[in-house]
């Protein structure tokens, strides 16, 4: 049997600052392929080339990367300043309006960072714009200096609510994690349910009340080592567990007798 699909969106990219590229990490792929045990294909984010019911229709699931640019804050109320940072309306035009596909069909998909941070703009949910100018907050964002791993280092703490999914998948309340984003959830949207918050407070671990499929996100990198690491790895089994379910009963419906 082939493996399920799982589309990884990808980002924008000029590489040597002329050539238009779209790219996913590596770390992602390898996730979904090791861990997850699916097939990964890199979805190019943009209306120009892909539509939201294609995608729909060739995908069994959906990770939603980190990367650079931010959701432009127009997608949830608010006017850009410069601490909005980079944009990326393409990609904003595809991935709002599957998140909310996904949770009315029970599609599953995975938020990570900015994946995350779509996740909550999708469902009404608004952002800070920079976390570490808020009074009492931690600096979340990426070490600037050192070496791949370093950037990716355990650096702090989630905890988690007793009796919530994450604490289910987990069997803890709390865990530890990396961290490298500068936006992060000021407004929880409708029918996102926070589950984990760093000890600063911000949140970190969300799903999405009574949805019928996987909705689980996290703000920070779980697709660093996840073979591995014991945060990532279930969080990568489980989600490719639910999207395994959601491709054999697309493939195989059950057909209701008179």
């Amino acid at each position: 049997m082939p493996r399920p699909i799982v589309g990884i969106i990808s980002n924008s990219y000029l590489l040597n600052d002329q050539y238009p590229a779209h790219a996913g990490g590596t770390m992602n792929s390898e996730a979904i392929s090791t861990v997850s045990g699916c097939l990964p294909l890199l979805i190019p984010a943009d209306p120009r080339f892909v539509s939201v019911e294609e995608l729909l229709e060739t995908c069994d699931g959906f990770l939603l990367t980190g990367g650079r640019p931010n959701v432009h804050p127009e997608e949830y109320g608010e006017e850009y300043s410069d601490a909005h940072g980079d944009m990326d309306r393409a990609r904003d035009a595809i991935t709002l309006p599957l998140v909310r596909a996904c949770v009315d069909r029970g599609q599953p998909f995975f938020g990570i960072c900015r994946g995350f941070q779509e996740v909550n703009v999708a469902m009404g949910g608004s952002l800070h714009p920079e976390i570490r100018d808020l009074p009492g907050r931690d600096n979340h964002r990426m070490p600037p200096d050192g070496t791949l791993e370093e950037k990716f280092e355990i650096r702090h703490m989630v905890h988690l609510k007793e009796g919530g999914l994450f604490q289910d998948l987990f069997g803890a309340t709390e865990v530890m994690t990396n961290t490298l984003h500068g936006q992060g959830i000021k407004r929880p949207g409708a029918r996102v349910i926070v589950e984990g918050h760093a000890d600063d407070g911000t949140p970190e671990a969300i799903h999405i009340k009574d949805a019928p499929g996987f909705t689980m996100s996290v703000q920070w990198h779980p697709e660093w080592d996840a073979a591995n690491d014991p945060v990532s790895r279930p969080l990568f089994t489980a989600f490719g567990d639910a999207v395994r379910s959601y491709a054999e009963a697309r493939r195989n419906p059950v057909r209701k007798t008179a």
